[in-house]
């Protein structure tokens, strides 16, 4: 499943990120590494951006860019 897909307060871990460079260098320097877990704390009014929690850091994506990260859900 994409990050961009998954509700608010559920979490998981990630397995795949996609894009090429400057966005996939952003992400990863972000922390946003494979085996990393994340949990989707809540999404904007119009649905973009959405805000996650990264070893407890507050990060917020575009969602197409949260689009470019693949997860597994955790529950």
């Amino acid at each position: 499943m994409r990050l961009s897909e998954m509700r608010e307060g559920q979490q998981a871990t990630i397995v795949r990120i996609g894009g090429n460079g400057a966005l996939r260098r952003r992400i990863l320097e972000m922390g946003m590494i494979k085996g990393t877990e994340i949990r989707v704390e809540k999404y904007a009014p119009l649905k973009d951006p959405i805000e996650i929690v990264v070893k407890g850091a507050h990060l917020s994506l575009r969602v197409e860019e949260a689009a470019q990260i693949t997860v597994e859900s955790l529950r």
